[in-house]
């Protein structure tokens, strides 16, 4: 019997709106070019730090308050301050770092601007300090007994899910991926909710204790959409700082095997070609070659 230990699982996360999009007014006055920073009337817990939004002019004029931009529409990373001011960043990780030296350099707009804010995330980014997580499915059922059946008759219905994640807190010193803190921020959104895609992960590449080669890379997940409905942070004095956050799913719940190892490409008729290397060319597997 092989044995699988849970220290190998690993939660993914790609952070969603509800579908809802926001409004705002940019003047003159909420732009500080100096310290590339602007503010618009931004609500606490609207926009989390890390986002990745499409900001577009509604009224089809260049986005002049971004530094000799001259499109209508600007896709970037968000970094949200104490005081809800924004800078914008070109990559996930120099939004999380905040600072002035790498923030998209900003201009006093000629006149106001109206914008439309959606958030654009396609990436899944691995949950940092993830210690245990569940997800539990659940069949419903509708009772079908008739007055002349002997014995109880049920068909199953739809099918929902639930469960729960918990984390280590950390603030600070990790750029790549996802923090727990950003379970707070998500929960606490008050314009776009706390909906989320996520990825729990039974198997992942090059964990194999089954011993069969072919099984290293080989991986196993739940993939699903969600919404927070809870989020408990634990504090004792002789222990780590803890976030539990409880879910439930608003979607699907797909259970995918990757079973294909990612060196290679399939052709249509199952030859494979090879990537040896990031310099190398396509190797063609075959006699000739």
């Amino acid at each position: 019997m092989t044995v699988y230990l849970g220290t190998y699982g690993k939660v993914e996360l790609r952070r969603q709106f509800d579908g809802s999009e926001l409004y705002f007014t940019i003047t003159t006055g909420d732009v500080d070019n100096t310290r590339k920073r602007f503010g618009c009337n931004l609500k606490h817990g609207q926009l989390s730090t890390g986002d990745q939004v499409e900001i577009t002019s509604t009224d089809n004029v260049a986005l002049s308050f971004v530094s000799g931009y001259t499109q209508t529409s600007i896709k970037k990373f968000l970094h949200i301050d104490d005081v809800d001011g924004i800078r914008l960043y070109d990559t996930f990780a120099d939004a999380i770092n905040g600072g002035i030296p790498n923030a998209v350099a900003l201009a006093e707009p000629a006149s106001d601007i109206r914008i439309r804010v959606e958030v654009q995330n396609a990436d899944y980014r691995l949950l940092a300090q993830v210690d245990s997580f569940e997800l539990n499915t659940q069949r419903e059922t509708a009772d079908i007994t008739t007055l002349s059946d002997e014995f109880r008759s049920q068909v199953s219905t739809l099918l929902s899910g639930s469960g729960r994640m918990s984390c280590f807190w950390e603030y600070t010193g990790d750029t790549v991926n996802d923090l727990p803190h950003y379970l707070i921020q998500l929960l606490l959104r008050t314009k776009v909710g706390g909906n989320f895609s996520a990825r729990f992960y039974l198997k992942s590449a090059n964990y194999n204790p089954s011993g069969v080669a072919a099984a290293l890379n080989d991986q196993i997940w739940y993939e699903f959409e969600g919404i927070l409905t809870s989020c408990a942070t634990q504090i004792t004095p002789d222990s780590a700082v803890k976030i539990a956050a409880d879910f439930i799913t608003t979607g699907e719940i797909k259970l995918q095997v990757e079973m294909e190892s990612t060196d290679f490409l399939l052709q249509e008729d199952n030859g494979k070609i090879q990537e040896e290397d990031s310099d190398a060319k396509l190797l063609l597997e075959s006699s000739d070659t």
